[in-house]
């Protein structure tokens, strides 16, 4: 089976580049080779991925925030537009952005519940609801990615407020597949859920969107201030 690329914008107004396929490819030569198919469908030129002490990735020339998840059979990079105001290798709002995703069957996430979720989580999230357990789970990762700062506590120091109900990958979707009205183009607020990060003695705020992406659950954690391309919230 061949590699198949696919760029879509998402209802927060972040573009995504999806990569899947490819199953004659196994573990790290599968992800090189995703990498290699990102680089090649720049708009202008090859794109080159570079990353920070931090670890966080950033495009070689560029001034575009992107985050990256990658788990087996996907690999995904989100964007927000050109920010050339800010300081890529440090926290900024009107930057910050992370994208984590899981398969959507994945049940070992269930046993391991208790070490990324607190006590108000466990209690708002079922045990049994697998979905619901992926979510969270990506949640807290792509806001670790959001919050460029290493050693965070998932459990105390990244604290889900609320969840979001899982959405459409596009703003163009059928409505009636996710138990909205008939006509219904934007994407209702309850479909975004909140985070906070608790970093020294600052508490940011941030917004989540998460989506069905054919077998993957993929996961936008994002400031309500940051560049977008443009929403679909009504």
């Amino acid at each position: 089976m061949d590699f198949i690329y696919w760029r879509h914008p998402t209802p927060p107004g972040i573009k995504v580049e999806e990569i899947t396929g490819g199953d004659y490819y196994k573990g790290d030569t599968w992800r090189q080779m995703a990498v290699q198919l990102y680089g090649e469908n720049g708009k202008e030129a090859y794109r080159e991925i570079g990353h920070y002490n931090s670890g966080a990735p950033f495009l070689i020339n560029e001034s575009s925030r992107i985050s990256i998840t990658h788990c087996p059979g996907l690999w995904a990079v989100a964007t927000l537009p050109s920010t050339p105001e800010v300081n890529l290798n440090e926290f900024s709002s009107r930057a910050c952005l992370g994208i984590d995703a899981e398969r959507a069957d994945r049940s070992q996430v269930l046993r391991l519940r208790e070490r990324f979720l607190n006590s108000v989580e466990l209690n708002m999230i079922d045990a049994d609801d697998l979905t619901s357990n992926i979510m969270a789970w990506t949640m807290k990762e792509a806001a670790y990615k959001a919050a460029l700062t290493p050693g965070l506590d998932f459990r105390e120091q990244i604290v889900i407020k609320r969840m979001p109900k899982l959405g459409p990958p596009t703003p163009v979707f059928d409505a009636g597949e996710f138990g909205l009205p008939k006509g219904t183009k934007n994407i209702p607020e309850d479909f975004f859920g909140d985070t906070e990060l608790f970093i020294q003695e600052r508490v940011i705020k941030l917004r989540v969107y998460s989506y069905i992406s054919d077998d993957f659950i993929v996961t936008l954690c994002y400031s309500p201030n940051c560049a977008k391309f443009g929403s679909a919230v009504s």
